[in-house]
C-alpha cells in the first residue's frame, strides 16, 4: 500500500516538471517592483492609478504577474440576489477593465494590510479605496483585494487577485483599515 503514495507523488511530481509556463511571454520587470511584497502590492496599485486620458503602462502590469495568474473580481448579482465572480486573465483584465481606468482617472491606494507568509507563498488581505478624477478625489469605493504572492527565490510573483468591494449590507471590519506590515 505504500506503493500508492509513491506513485501519486510521482505523478504529480512530472507533472508539475512538464507543466512549467512559457516565461518568455513576461516582460521584463522593473527589479524594484518585485523585489519585496511591500514593493509588488505597491507597483499593482501605481499601475493601475493615473489621471484621465493617460495610457498606463499595460507591460508593467503584465510583468507582475505570473503566467497563468487571475484577477477575480466578485460582488452582488445585477438584481441583488446573490454574489457573483469573473476569472480574468491579465490580458482579459486589461480588456475589460482598462478603458473605464483611462476614462474618467482612477486612483487606488492601500490603506490597510494582513499579510501571512510561509516559505515561497504569501497572502495579503490588502484593504484598498479607490477615487475616480484626481488624486485628491474623495474616495468612492472601498474594498479588500485578496493577493496571492510567490517568491520564486530571486523575485515576488502575484498569483491572483480576488476582491470583493464594501457595501451598506457589507461594510469592512477595522481589523483590515490598519496594517500589519
Amino acid at each position: 500500500m505504500r506503493i500508492v503514495p509513491l506513485l501519486l507523488f510521482v505523478i504529480v511530481t512530472c507533472s508539475a516538471v512538464h507543466a512549467q509556463p512559457d516565461m518568455s511571454e513576461v516582460p521584463p520587470a522593473i527589479e524594484e517592483d518585485v523585489a519585496s511584497v511591500d514593493a509588488i502590492i505597491a507597483a499593482l496599485y501605481d499601475v493601475i492609478s493615473g489621471p484621465a486620458a493617460e495610457g498606463r503602462d499595460w507591460d508593467r502590469m503584465r510583468s507582475l504577474f505570473y503566467p497563468g495568474a487571475r484577477l477575480i473580481p466578485s460582488g452582488r448579482s445585477r438584481d441583488g440576489s446573490g454574489n457573483v465572480t469573473f476569472v480574468w486573465t491579465v490580458d482579459e483584465y486589461i480588456e475589460r477593465a482598462g478603458p473605464q481606468l483611462m476614462q474618467n482617472g482612477f486612483w487606488e491606494r492601500e490603506i490597510g494590510r494582513t499579510t501571512e507568509r510561509f516559505g515561497a507563498v504569501a497572502h495579503a488581505f490588502s484593504t484598498y479605496e479607490s477615487s475616480i478624477g484626481t488624486e485628491d478625489s474623495d474616495p468612492t469605493m472601498r474594498g479588500i483585494n485578496s493577493i496571492q504572492l510567490f517568491y520564486d527565490g530571486s523575485r515576488w510573483w502575484v498569483m491572483s487577485v480576488f476582491w470583493d468591494s464594501e457595501r451598506n449590507d457589507q461594510p469592512i471590519p477595522d481589523a483590515y483599515i490598519s496594517s500589519d506590515r
